[in-house]
């Protein structure tokens, strides 16, 4: 089978175009607002809680995959959606575990990459 034929152009486009709508409502609060980048990412990670924990997240992530799922909504999903999760298995104490153990390996990754990133980049200080 040809390489090209077995791509699924459309779930593709679907995830780009979801994931490039994350970003656009970030970048149209940055730029809008006064809201500072630390708040949105807050926010976009609560309303991922919110709506994962609603059950209303995972029909996005079925329909966009990893465009739902790489943005911050998703790490907000995944965190929900590993505490509902351990919940049926541990009970409450799961509420505190699980969220912690789905995200673990992301969590690992951003900072294991966050430090290569300042090991080869030289950063700049912000004039005000």
């Amino acid at each position: 089978m040809n390489f090209l034929q077995s791509i699924d152009w459309l779930g593709l486009l679907r995830c780009f175009v979801v994931g490039g709508l994350l970003c656009v409502i970030g970048q149209i609060l940055i730029d809008k607002t006064k809201l500072t980048p630390a708040r949105i990412l807050v926010a976009y990670v609560t309303v991922g809680c919110i709506l994962g924990g609603l059950g209303i997240y995972k029909y996005l992530v079925d329909f966009a995959g990893a465009g739902a799922t790489v943005p911050l909504t998703g790490f907000g999903y995944n965190l929900s959606k590993g505490a509902i999760e351990a919940v049926k298995e541990d009970g409450i104490v799961g509420a505190f575990t699980g969220g912690i153990k789905a995200s673990a390996g992301g969590i690992a990754a951003a900072v294991f990459f966050g430090y290569i990133a300042s090991l080869v980049s030289k950063p700049k200080i912000k004039k005000q």
